[in-house]
Parts: structure tokens; sequence; C-alpha cells
């Protein structure tokens, strides 16, 4: 059977178009999340795929009869767990241009359109957040967009493993690690970084964990530089030091400068993840989160990670990540077979992001991106963050208010985490009582072994009267 004609495609777009603008007009008609057991949706499929085509035009009703009452609907309003996974429609207009394209990037002649789109937006939203000029194309680093911040975690440690190498020509890329080189995160750190040190060969032995300041969540300096010393003493090789801005438990934040500071007097490379953060300082109140990542008057860092499909109203995945020294990672990367092999490639003259990332083929991630700072502008991007951040702000307020509910720790940006002051049941009991509701989703963390309620706004259409259905729901009596 032959492809679908662009007349075809037409009719059946607006068909499908269709269902999803249904799908989100019609959402808060729904739970947040069904009630479902595991295995109900793959039971309503045939064990066998139809031998002959059916009509496209009953899919969409297929699919919602299928899976419309066994799935979470991370678009909901009242979805506030985890962190946002924001799929503005904005963005998935830009995914639609993206898949119509086909594009498959890895190298800049296979799509200089891909190529040159993601060089100019990561250069754009790097200006926009306040990154020194170094961590551009034009400034001669440079950004790339990465399927998650874990893909970017990966790619800045193979970086840092490869510069760890005394003689990089005959090092890591030659003989693989030696069991001596060293990672190092804090309890706090996500554990996409646990997992890049052992996808990368390091095992367990590879990740030091150092403690964080007495009374915080944040990695202690001279914990750090302790740490450090000890392990060249020992014959270790520090590689990478992650720092975390906004963790995913409470939102703290590492001191970067400091860091910084205790790391490159052994070369180590250091890496910022501010996944969920990140985009906040987009906004000038808010570019605290940038401190200590720029050169001057410290260093700066050597990579920076931020989420667009968090909270910056992009469709999953797309993940920034600017790093100062782009020569690093194809360094470490690059595998040029002969049919890989290209003039404009030879010549150093243009980018083959095949060589930033661990697969061969991209995707024309930019696009979606793109289409948002189009269609937004960044006074609406800013104006979409402020949002959340300010009823964070007054969800916190009415917590400190309440007579069982506390604060578990300040509000960062746009999460809150409390808990019950009767205690760890209770704070246990509130987070299941909230989401049987249904209006809402919240998940739960711990800190220092007792548990605490999260709640993370920051959905596409979340506002002030999803604030008012959070609290009822916090603040109801068992």
């Amino acid at each position: 059977m032959p492809d679908l004609t662009p007349d075809e495609f037409r009719a059946l777009g607006h068909l499908f178009v269709d269902a999803v603008a249904d799908a989100r007009a019609g959402i808060e008609r729904h739970p947040v999340r069904d009630v479902v057991e595991p295995g109900t949706v793959r039971a309503r499929f045939p064990r066998e795929a139809n031998e002959d085509p059916e009509p496209l035009a009953a899919f969409p009703s297929l699919v919602e009869a299928v899976t419309g009452d066994a799935d979470t609907r991370w678009q909901h309003p009242g979805f506030h767990a985890f962190f946002p996974a924001n799929a503005s429609l904005t963005s998935l207009l830009g995914e639609l241009l993206s898949g119509g394209a086909g594009a498959q990037g890895m190298l800049w002649s296979t799509s200089p359109a891909c190529t040159e789109v993601e060089q100019a937006v990561t250069d754009q939203v790097a200006r926009a957040l306040g990154l020194d000029e170094t961590f551009t194309h034009d400034g001669g680093g440079g950004g790339s967009i990465q399927d998650s911040a874990s893909s970017a975690a990966l790619v800045a440690l193979t970086a840092a493993l490869h510069r760890a190498a005394p003689d990089p020509d005959s090092g890591w890329r030659v003989r693989g690690v030696t069991g001596r080189e060293r990672v190092y995160v804090t309890a706090e750190t996500h554990s996409s970084l646990a997992k890049a040190v052992r996808v990368a060969g390091l095992g367990a032995d590879g990740l030091r964990t150092v403690p964080c300041t007495p009374g915080s969540r944040a990695m202690d300096p001279a914990a750090l530089a302790d740490t450090l010393a000890a392990d060249v003493a020992a014959g270790l090789v520090p590689v990478l030091v992650c720092a975390t801005v906004g963790t995913t438990s409470t939102g703290s934040s590492d001191p970067v400068a400091a860091l910084v500071t205790a790391a490159r007097p052994y070369r180590a490379w250091v890496h910022v993840d501010a996944a969920w953060a990140g985009v906040a300082a987009l906004c000038p109140e808010h570019r605290w989160v940038l401190d200590g990542v720029n050169p001057g008057p410290g260093p700066g860092v050597d990579s920076f990670c931020t989420d667009a499909h968090k909270w910056l109203l992009t469709a999953f995945d797309a993940s920034l990540l600017w790093v100062r020294d782009p020569r690093a990672l194809p360094a470490a990367l690059s595998i040029t077979p002969a049919y890989l092999r290209d003039a404009h490639s030879d010549t150093g003259a243009v980018v083959d992001f095949r060589d930033w990332q661990v697969p061969l083929g991209r995707r024309f991630r930019a696009l979606k991106l793109w289409a948002v700072l189009h269609g937004q502008g960044l006074s609406g991007l800013r104006s979409h963050l402020r949002g959340h951040v300010d009823l964070a702000a007054e969800l916190a307020e009415r917590v400190r208010g309440h007579d069982d509910l506390e604060l578990a720790c300040a509000p960062v940006l746009s999460l809150v985490c409390l808990r019950s002051r009767s205690g760890d049941a209770a704070t246990t009991a509130l987070l299941e009582r909230a989401n049987a509701d249904g209006r809402v989703l919240l998940t739960g963390t711990e800190v220092d072994g007792h548990p605490l309620v999260r709640v993370a706004f920051g959905g596409v259409t979340t506002g002030r009267e999803h604030l008012e259905v959070v609290w009822d729901v916090l603040s109801a009596r068992s």
C-alpha cells in the first residue's frame, strides 16, 4: 500500500488535530491519573497485528477506546507531581513540521537546516538565560539539544574522561577506564549521574558521595576539597564534579562557584545539572540560578544543562546542553568510518551533532523550541514562569498559616515541600488522600528519613483556580 497522498494527509490531519484539541479541551473532565491495573491496556490489543489496512480516520477513536481510561494525564492542570513535562500546543505545531521534514541531522551535510537551526536557537536561549557568550556557538562554545538531562550528563562524563587522561591520544579512548576515575556528587544529586557512571564503566566505586554542609542539602565545598585531595594522594583521578541547581527532591542548590574553586586544581570537569530550575534564569530576578556558572570573577563551569521540556513549554524531548569547549565532545565521541566521511566535516568548518551525543541519528528537535520562542516570545515565557512561582509563594503562605500543615523547607521557585505536623504517618496519609481525590497528582520524597509531600507547579494551563483545588485537597480534614 502506498503512503497517503498529500491531499489525503491534509484531510486526515484535520481529524487528528481535532482529536488532540478535543482531548486538551476536555482534560479536566477526567482525573489526573486513572486507577488502572497493570496489563489493562495490553489486554485490549489483539495478539496479532491486522493483516489488511484499516481506515486511519477511525484511528483517533481507537486510541481513545484503548487508552482513554487507563493513563496518567501529564498535561492536566492538576498535575503537580515530579516536575512538569510541558507539551504546549505551540510546541506541537513545531513538532509537526519536524516530523514532516523527516530530516536525519547526524551530519551538517545530511541536514544543514537541522544543524544550523539548532545552533541558532541554542545561542538565542543561552543569551536569553544570561549564559556567558563563551557558551554559544558564536562565542567558541556551543549548545545542543539532547533527549534528556540524563544523556547530557553522560555526554559530559565522556568528555571529562577523555580530558582527564594524561595522554588523550593513548588514554581513555584507547584503554577505557582504569578503575581509578572518580565522579563527585551528593546524596541529593539526580540518579541519572549514578547511571551515567555505571554506563561509562566506572562502577559503583567510581562515584563519590560528598557530604552536604550541615543543616543544608547542598554540597560542602570544604568536604569536596578534602575528598579530592585525599583521592589524588591515593593515586585516584578526579574526573567530574556535578553541581545541581534545583534538586528533584526539594529544589536545593549546590554552591557552584565554591565547587569550581575546589575542583579546578585537579582539572576536574564541572557539570551543572539545572534540568528543572535553569530556565528560571529567563527572569532577571531568578538569575541566581546561574551563580558561579559563568566565568568572571571565577573560572566558570565546563557544561550547563537545563530542560526546555520541563517548564519551558516545549514537548519532550528537548534537553539543552551547553559546553564551553566543544572540541572536547568529538574528541571523546567521534568515530568516522568511510561512509560518514564528508568534505565539509573534514574542513572543520561545520558542526556534526552526531559527535555531541551517544547515538548517531538525530531528530530535528530545534523546530519545536523555535516554535515556542516564536509564538510565545521571551515575554510570554517569563510570564509563564512567574505565574507558577507566584502560585508556589501563595501556597507556602497558606501552609504557614495552617494549624496542621507546615513547610518542610523554604519554597524554591515553583516547588513547595510540606508535611503534617502530626508526624510521618499523617504525612503519608495526606499524600495518599490527595491523590485519591483525582483532581490533583502529587509525589512525595524523603529528607533525613522523613516523608514529605511535593507540590510542583508548572503545567501549561495551570492557573490560580488550580491552586484553589490543591489547597482544598491538602487542607481537607481526614
